[in-house]
């Protein structure tokens, strides 16, 4: 993914000099680079730009100083990190930049052997950090770990369309369904219910984790869990498999209740719509996924009975050549004006 860069000096031949010492990286996109030449335009240029990644300033010029500019950033966008580029390399002025949120600091005469390095190390931190709160804001615990500070920037327009914006993706939904867990919960004491539940989603929440998917809600006695990026249908149905062995093995929380827990899935693979999506007025969003391939996965869950892992036959011709899978019938779907073929996965 291409860094974006911007550098604000009032120095006229530090842009040349720029293009000039990165244009290898520059050509293969590795690199953008956008120019300012005070802080004031640098302003303007994040408002235009938003997904500028990392800022490297000086700290003496017109209009708005390298200094001030770092309180304004830190303010406007708290995930762009900072690299101050100055002459003036006394303590005092590292200190100053430093309590501002400066990443690091670099001295003048550039040596760009070393902005090379510290420009690397600070864009890794940088995309760590965006990487992190996305991850932690799709498991909608974003509270429990983000300062006041981000948790105000998420909330606001630029923040939703660079880092969270709504899209169409591709992906994989899963739910799995704890089985005859609802007659539990009607007759036994609510800690034991709760203590039941929590532990067989800490199992299950373990295994989707471990296969690089995402909690995208619980639902009841139910999960419902997203899967992206390379090979999302295969690292689904492996999570179903490792959920399935590690939820017949827990017979010890119901022992007193005659209870054994088990599970059904159901697994879809397709387009899906990736939002925000809740009531404003509440102020109640959540990063979900909706649409057709959601809702099939849904209604292929209730199909499955006790440890089914159920798929529909477009994800069995994707799938067949690396997991054993069972034809089981033909099913009518709510909404569908034709029966699809469902298959189980085995092994």
């Amino acid at each position: 993914m291409m860094a974006k860069i911007l550098v604000v000096d009032d120095e006229a031949d530090l842009e040349a000099l720029i293009k000039q010492k990165f244009r290898k990286k520059i050509r293969q996109k590795e690199y953008e680079f956008l120019f300012a030449e005070n802080g004031k335009i640098a302003l303007e240029r994040i408002q235009e730009h938003p997904e500028v990644d990392i800022v490297l300033s000086d700290i003496n010029m017109p209009e708005m100083d390298g200094l001030t500019l770092l309180s304004e950033l830190h303010e406007l966008s708290p995930l762009i990190k900072s690299v101050i580029v100055s002459a003036y390399g006394d303590m005092d002025n590292i200190r100053t930049a430093m309590n501002r949120g400066a990443f690091d600091f670099i001295t003048k005469p550039i040596n760009f052997e070393d902005l090379t390095i510290t420009m690397e190390k600070t864009l890794e931190h940088a995309r760590h950090l965006k990487e992190t709160l996305q991850a932690i804001k799709e498991n909608n615990i974003l509270k429990m770990y983000v300062d006041e500070n981000v948790l105000n920037f998420m909330g606001n327009r630029e923040y939703e369309s660079t880092i969270m914006a709504n899209e169409t993706i591709e992906g994989t939904v899963m739910f799995i369904d704890i089985c005859g867990f609802t007659a539990i919960s009607e007759t036994e004491k609510a800690d034991t219910v709760v203590k039941m539940i929590n532990t067989y989603f800490d199992e299950m929440v373990k295994e989707i984790i471990e296969h690089k998917g995402y909690i995208d809600k619980f639902i009841g006695d139910a999960i419902m869990a997203v899967f992206r990026g390379e090979f999302h249908l295969d690292r689904a149905i492996d999570a179903a498999l490792a959920v399935c062995e590690k939820i017949n093995t827990l017979t010890d929380i119901g022992e007193d209740l005659s209870y054994t827990p088990k599970v059904s899935i159901g697994i879809k693979s397709g387009e899906m719509i990736s939002g925000n999506i809740g009531s404003s007025s509440l102020k109640r969003l959540d990063y979900t996924v909706i649409g057709d391939t959601v809702n099939t996965a849904a209604r292929l869950q209730d199909a499955a009975k006790e440890n089914q892992i159920i798929i529909c036959e477009e994800c069995y011709n994707k799938v067949k050549e690396s997991f054993k899978c069972n034809k089981v019938g033909s099913i009518a779907l709510k909404n569908k004006s034709h029966s699809i073929t469902i298959f189980e996965v085995v092994e």
